[in-house]
């Protein structure tokens, strides 16, 4: 078993980048342990006529493991469920919990399931409430899946939950020093930010948007869980 601080499950390759980049880069730059699991193999994610669905797979694997080693996380982890296709089921929460037992993650960080007055992609949503529901109880209670303590897999507390994506936000995450390593990483995402000629602009006033009122320049926000002990 394998101990992390922080562990972002997302839904498709290049959420962590635009949601927590900038976050991941400065904890990995203090020494913290980083692992990504990313749920989906974003195979829909293109609007070439030219592309197929298993070429698309491929491609953005090799993209999200290039920015994660830009902003040094030290493991991804990819579940390989079809785009557009994850559900709220009880094989998907044992997968989720399986792999938080696995990894032991002080924090987790995902999708906030519950953000308001925004357009949500749907695997946005179901990510967020499975992982919610694995980690708190799921993960934690010894007799919820007794079949995985038989594998190895011993129940583990999260300490604090992190929803990105937030519409009523409680934390702030200064990103001023991490930014221009933020943009290298989401630049990995050729498939998806290639065409994006306004890409740097536009993030840079949403996170300095994101850190109004603060004591600092730039800004990734969350909604911050502390877990029940």
């Amino acid at each position: 078993m394998s101990s992390y601080y922080l562990m972002a499950i997302a839904a498709h390759p290049d959420d962590t980048e635009f949601a927590i980049g900038g976050t991941v880069a400065r904890l990995a730059g203090e020494g913290k342990d980083i692992i990504y699991v990313i749920a989906t193999d974003g195979s829909k994610g293109s609007n070439d006529p030219k592309m197929t669905p298993s070429r698309l797979v491929e491609i953005r694997k090799k993209e999200q493991r290039a920015a994660a080693k830009v902003l040094g996380v030290k493991e991804v982890v990819f579940l390989r469920h079809e785009d557009q296709g994850l559900e709220d089921t009880p094989k998907f929460r044992k997968e989720i919990v399986r792999i938080v037992r696995q990894y032991q993650p002080e924090i987790v960080a995902t999708s906030d399931p519950y953000a308001r007055y925004v357009v949500q992609h749907r695997d946005h949503r179901i990510i967020g409430r499975v992982v919610l529901d694995a980690i708190f109880p799921g993960a934690r209670d010894r007799l919820a899946y007794p079949d995985l303590l038989s594998e190895g897999f011993m129940p583990h507390k999260v300490k604090q939950a992190l929803l990105w994506g937030a519409s009523e936000p409680n934390y702030y995450s200064d990103i001023t020093g991490t930014f221009d390593q933020k943009m290298k990483a989401l630049r990995c995402h050729i498939s998806q930010v290639g065409h994006m000629i306004d890409l740097e602009s536009m993030m840079r006033q949403r996170n300095k948007k994101f850190a109004k009122d603060q004591l600092f320049e730039m800004a990734e926000t969350f909604h911050r869980i502390d877990m029940p002990k």
